[in-house]
């Protein structure tokens, strides 16, 4: 028998997603023999304890008795249960300073860490994740900033609603003006975008098109790796040759800030990939002023990203002249979204979504033997580093 324990979020400002819904847990119960669930009683989480008790899965404040918990955010250190095998977003693969002490702990405790962003195909896809929603949230939140900067028209919060469905609702009879808005990327972040973008009535257009062309109508243009980077030499795009070797690549993107009104960010980024622009290329011709940074790299393939706001205030405005922050909406300023959380805004819309991923691609292999999947995201086994994260050495030493 293995039991899996779904632990209660601890990280502030409080995450409410969930793993597994009641209903999903019920579905294990019912159908994977020789498994459990059991749940940590939470006052917060989107789906209340009486919801799981309801479909059958006990819930309790000690889950010391499980052999795997899954939690979503970071598992703050002193909710961490010695030798356990841990699945949650650990936010350390790239060395992140803020999550040092965590990765101290997870060592220091002997425990095995699984992390989902780390779940991928052989391919480098990634297999389960949030994005989606992220997008559908990150592009309603982007487009309503640009809505109270020009008072051309009115968006409510999302997490104001209650659900997906009421959401997708309150767009009938939404007139846009002529904007023009520039989406990058190609995974699930951006195919949330791209839902939305339907949904509001905003046509697609070609890049070229998008750069030489004035409409009478809302227009966006995708751009994925091919259209955003080129090869310094060679003035060429591998995606393989610009995933090992990015430092010799150069971004494309520069004409498009000259002719979008807005920007939703969508790509996957790392230091030693080329930004979209730097921060001189912010001239009286650069025409974006609202960004929708969703993938959220502070100084990152947005360098003016200034860091996180939480869901209540999402937008903030950053100086044109000297890259501070500033109140949004206000002259000589680019607004700019940026929030870790996005999905929960809709979080159980998201957390069925995720949990689904899970159960479909990973839940299987983690009940028995292993498989190539989830060797390739555990970054500890009983404390210690894994051979593909060696790199990660001397951030857990020091």
């Amino acid at each position: 028998m293995v039991s899996i324990g779904l632990i209660k979020e601890g990280k502030v400002p409080e995450d409410n997603r969930v793993a597994l819904t009641p209903a999903q847990c019920r579905w294990l119960k019912q159908n994977i023999a020789g498994c459990s669930v059991t749940v940590q009683s939470s006052a917060t989480r989107c789906y209340s304890d009486k919801e799981y008790q309801q479909a059958g899965i006990p819930v309790t404040d000690d889950l010391n008795h499980c052999d795997i918990l899954m939690g979503i955010k970071e598992v703050p250190a002193d909710m961490l249960i010695t030798g356990k095998t841990y699945l949650f977003f650990s936010h350390t693969k790239k060395k992140q300073a803020y999550n040092q002490r965590l990765m101290h702990a997870l060592t220091d405790k002997g425990i095995t860490l699984i992390d989902y962003e780390c779940l991928e195909h052989e391919d480098g896809q990634r297999i389960i994740g949030f994005g989606f929603f992220a997008g559908i949230v990150g592009a309603h939140n982007g487009l309503m900033a640009y809505g109270n900067r020009s008072g051309l028209f009115k968006l409510q919060r999302v997490y104001k609603h209650k659900d997906y469905r009421a959401l997708i609702h309150t767009y009938f009879g939404l007139k846009l003006p002529n904007i023009k808005v520039a989406i990058t990327g190609s995974g699930r972040v951006t195919h949330g975008v791209l839902e939305t973008m339907n949904l509001v009535g905003i046509t697609e257009v070609e890049p070229d098109e998008y750069l030489e062309r004035n409409f009478s109508y809302p227009v966006y243009v995708q751009l994925k790796g091919h259209d955003l980077y080129t090869h310094k030499e060679l003035k060429t795009y591998k995606r393989e040759h610009f995933h090992e070797y990015p430092e010799e690549y150069r971004s494309r993107f520069l004409p498009y800030t000259r002719t979008s009104d807005i920007l939703m960010n969508g790509i996957y980024w790392e230091p030693s990939m080329p930004r979209l622009f730097e921060k001189e290329d912010v001239t009286d011709s650069f025409t974006i002023n609202t960004i929708a940074d969703i993938t959220d790299d502070v100084s990152g393939s947005i360098p003016i990203n200034l860091g996180d706001q939480d869901i209540e205030h999402p937008i903030y405005g950053v100086s044109r002249s000297t890259f501070t922050k500033t109140e949004p909406y206000i002259p000589g300023s680019i607004d700019l979204m940026a929030v870790g959380n996005l999905p929960n805004e809709l979080p159980r819309d998201a957390s069925r979504y995720f949990g689904e991923q899970l159960i479909k691609f990973v839940l299987a292999d983690l009940l028995s033997n292993g498989s190539d999947i989830l060797t390739r995201a555990t970054i500890l086994k009983d404390g210690k580093l894994t051979k593909q994260f060696e790199y990660l050495k001397e951030y857990v030493e020091h």
